[in-house]
């Protein structure tokens, strides 16, 4: 998935009903990708599927750049940052992700992936003078470690440590897009454009990730995968991540940044789905409860929470309460 960038520009569009099509369909899409994910790692080494995603995801935006007349921008300010946001909106949390599907369900996986938007804002106050959290911020930071300790605390209780390392993995690449999400303002200072940007990152995340491959895995001397495997690493590039990002990008000029990051928290529920449905796994009951209150940690953080709340209480007040001015000041009628 790409970082959330929670800091946009403008004013947060509305969503539409086309907008909302393009939210749900991201949402199958990267939802799909732990599925994906999650199929193929059963018999290809994390790295490598890590490495095949982004390079074939390069390879069809390349193409798809060169059939619109466009191409990323090869000036050294713009290759130092595809070289960062490839390696931390990337190959970093592509791999951590891919490896911690080998210990624990994909469901599982993507609800930890959606504490993105909970580091990105940490992230944020120590690192930008013009990012405090506020107390709303704060009180949903406080679910979202309340549903975090809700995942991790019956695992270590039950002497699960690769299942806990794989949560920590997790955690560790939501830590990497939230970095991300900082580091990717650089991309708007300069001017690129995100279709290109993605193009570039992901051609940079290529050329982070193979060296890697060829000295640790070298998936050449083991069994050839089946067609099954290689199939999910073809829908892991192209469906859920060259596809999702044109739609991810579209999403953000139609409805704004902050819509778009609702998808956060549709991916969970589409990955566990698929997870169930397709690959036989199970979420307890815990595991469910730490995505409900990381939910609403998130949506503490976005703010629709309290609109939801203003709301109800103006409907409970009663209507038509209305405000006048009098010598003594304001009153309510």
């Amino acid at each position: 998935m790409a970082a959330i960038d929670p800091f946009p520009a403008a004013k947060p569009l509305a969503l539409d009903a086309r907008g909302w099509g393009l939210l749900l369909a991201l949402s199958l899409l990267w939802g799909g990708a732990f599925f994906f994910a999650g199929a193929a790692v059963r018999e290809v080494p994390p790295l490598t599927v890590a490495l095949a995603r982004v390079a074939l995801a390069a390879a069809m935006l390349w193409l798809w750049l060169a059939a619109t007349g466009r191409a990323p921008r090869l000036d050294r300010p713009a290759l130092i940052a595809y070289a960062g946001m490839g390696l931390l909106n990337n190959a970093v949390p592509f791999s951590l992700f891919f490896w911690a599907q080998t210990v624990i369900p994909s469901g599982l996986a993507a609800i930890v992936n959606a504490t993105t938007p909970l580091f990105a804002m940490v992230v944020a106050h120590l690192a930008l003078a013009d990012e405090r959290m506020r107390p709303a911020k704060l009180l949903g930071a406080g679910l979202g470690l309340g549903g975090v300790a809700t995942l991790l605390a019956p695992k270590l209780a039950d002497g699960q440590e690769a299942a806990a390392l794989g949560v920590l993995a997790c955690l560790a690449a939501a830590l990497a897009y939230g970095l991300a999400g900082v580091f990717g303002r650089r991309f708007r200072d300069l001017g690129i454009a995100p279709a290109q940007a993605a193009c570039g990152q992901l051609t940079a995340a290529a050329l982070w990730l193979a060296p890697a491959v060829l000295l640790w895995e070298r998936p050449w001397l083991g069994p050839a995968p089946s067609l099954e495997a290689i199939g999910a690493i073809a829908m892991l590039a192209g469906l859920s991540t060259a596809l999702a990002y044109l739609i991810y990008f579209r999403l953000i000029a139609e409805a704004g940044a902050v819509n778009a990051a609702l998808v956060t928290l549709l991916i969970p529920p589409s990955a566990i789905a698929l997870g169930a449905l397709f690959l036989d796994e199970r979420l307890t009951t815990a595991q469910l409860g730490g995505f409900g209150l990381i939910a609403f940690g998130l949506l503490a953080i976005d703010g629709r929470l309290w609109g939801v709340i203003r709301r109800a209480w103006a409907r409970l007040r009663g209507p038509g309460r209305r405000r006048v001015r009098s010598r003594h000041g304001r009153h309510a009628l």
